[in-house]
């Protein structure tokens, strides 16, 4: 994949890593990092104004050949455990189209001395943009601890597309989740009022919680999906088409589609949120996510 070439307003090249000591005195090590982009429209296309990353955080910019952009998300440190730190922020300036994910699925390690692993991200989408927000997976193991913010801000007429993915262990590893802490939150807000507001919270015996049937009836993956724009209504038969017995898909507003989906794994959702985003996005999603 050929990489454009960026004007960085500041990169900051020091240790992504940190420590503590635990409670035996032994040093913990914390990764810490930050990504802080900016991107405006001119002459018809998506450009970068700015770019800050530090830390275990970097941003990588793919030549797509279209009018719109991708940026990639890594994390160097390979996963979140205790302790860890992650921040990003992003402003979509007017007119721009930008897609964000990751290079790879997240992995939530396990914490050694009870601390959280801590997510943080904030984007401004200005008036007439349009963000897709597609990481890939967010896998979770046994004994891992994260607290997760994610906030978007929209203008008036501006467009999200969303879709956020739990997956609580790798089935085909065979691992056997018995205890995580998580609180997961989402909040969208347009002109500065809530229009999507949602959050999920999980402590203890994760397995028992996860086969009640008012949650995911054992499955081992769940899939969020939010779509804020004005063809919302238009799309949702369409939608409502490709999905399985265990996904449904409504409007919380003629403007506001949601989608909640669980499958017994990260690849059978993939199979059928694939075509679903596509739909959505109007467009195929990033190269990374079929790498």
């Amino acid at each position: 994949m050929k990489i454009s070439e960026v004007n960085l307003m500041s990169l900051d090249t020091s240790s992504p890593i940190s420590g503590a000591q635990d409670q035996r005195g032994t040093f913990v090590p914390r990764a810490q990092g930050e990504v802080d982009l900016s991107m405006f429209h001119r002459d018809g296309a998506t450009h970068l104004s700015g770019l800050r990353q530090s830390g275990c955080m970097k941003c990588i910019l793919p030549q797509v050949f279209r009018p719109d952009a991708e940026a990639v998300l890594v994390n160097t440190a390979g996963g979140v455990t205790g302790g860890d730190a992650i921040r990003v922020r992003a402003r979509v300036g007017a007119n721009s189209q930008l897609s964000m994910t990751t290079q790879a699925a997240e992995r939530i390690y396990r914490t050694s001395d009870g601390t959280n692993g801590r997510i943080d991200t904030r984007i401004e989408v200005e008036a007439g943009a349009r963000l897709n927000w597609l990481p890939q997976e967010t896998i979770l193991f046994d004994q891992s601890r994260l607290r997760r913010d994610l906030q978007f801000n929209l203008a008036a007429d501006a467009r999200l597309l969303l879709c956020e993915t739990l997956v609580f262990g790798r089935a085909a590893m065979g691992e056997d989740l018995r205890q995580l802490y998580l609180d997961d939150r989402i909040r969208v807000m347009r002109d500065g009022r809530p229009v999507y507001l949602d959050g999920i919270r999980f402590e203890g015996d994760i397995g028992a919680q996860l086969a009640r049937g008012a949650i995911t009836n054992g499955a081992g993956a769940l899939a969020t999906l939010v779509f804020a724009a004005p063809d919302a209504e238009a799309l949702l038969p369409h939608v409502r088409a490709l999905l399985p017995d265990t996904a449904g898909a409504s409007l919380r507003s003629p403007e506001l589609l949601v989608l909640r989906a669980v499958a017994g794994d990260s690849l059978d959702l993939r199979r059928y949120m694939i075509p679903v985003l596509e739909k959505l996005s109007g467009q195929s999603l990033p190269a990374v996510w079929r790498l």
